[in-house]
């Protein structure tokens, strides 16, 4: 029997168009489990998902309290110190509470961003957030310091897509964010040269949910 496409809701057409039924994807969560009382800046960084010279200015600067180990130049933070200053500047405290991938989806098309989220929800344990701007997408970026950021490259029509791509680059405190971006337009020729501007790996629209996973999978492994 045919299905008529026209009486489905939109939602239900992406799912069907994007794959987004079917089998769970497996999907590893990466987190980092805290058993110790002190913490190196490399381990401080993992947790902040930031890099580690980040970790370093910060406390040099003394707006992250710890010590250096005598006879050496190696800083050490104690955990209660960490998690202070965590929470004094907003940075999420999944890290140290054994938290999930955090994914940020862009796209114009919120139907297929809400959609998109909804499925890795139920099939993941991603903790996943949408925005349909580069406005929002930016607001986004500082609050919730994704680990990967699926990212549309004809989002909007004042080349909103390179004004995120370049805020990531550019933000000390994102520098350990991912960008993969998705194009049903691109060729292949103009996808593979994404990479050599920053951005991790490629998905084609329509793509498959596992596709998806995968992509951000191979993101998360570069950085842990």
């Amino acid at each position: 029997m045919g299905i008529h496409m026209r009486g489905l809701s939109r939602s239900y057409r992406i799912r069907l168009r994007y794959g987004l039924f079917g089998p769970s994807p497996a999907a590893e969560v990466r987190s980092m489990s805290i058993d110790k009382d002190v913490l190196t800046t490399g381990e401080v960084a993992k947790i902040c998902n930031v890099a580690p010279r980040t970790v370093s200015k910060w406390f040099d600067s003394g707006s992250l309290k710890g010590y250096r180990i005598p006879g050496s130049k190696d800083r050490r933070i104690p955990v209660p110190e960490l998690v202070k200053f965590m929470k004094t500047h907003g940075i999420p405290l999944d890290g140290i509470t054994g938290g999930r991938t955090r994914v940020l989806i862009v796209d114009d098309d919120t139907d297929v961003t809400n959609t998109l989220k909804d499925v890795l929800i139920e099939r993941t344990n991603y903790d996943v957030r949408v925005a349909s701007s580069g406005f929002e997408a930016g607001m986004e970026c500082e609050r919730f310091r994704p680990h990967v950021l699926l990212l549309d490259m004809h989002l909007g029509d004042n080349n909103d897509a390179d004004q995120v791509s370049n805020l990531v680059h550019t933000s000390d405190s994102l520098q350990m964010t991912k960008i993969v971006p998705m194009s049903g337009k691109l060729t292949d020729g103009q996808a593979a040269a994404l990479a050599s501007k920053g951005f991790e790996g490629f998905l084609r629209k329509p793509f498959q949910v596992r596709q998806v996973v995968e992509s951000i999978e191979a993101a998360t492994a570069m950085v842990y």
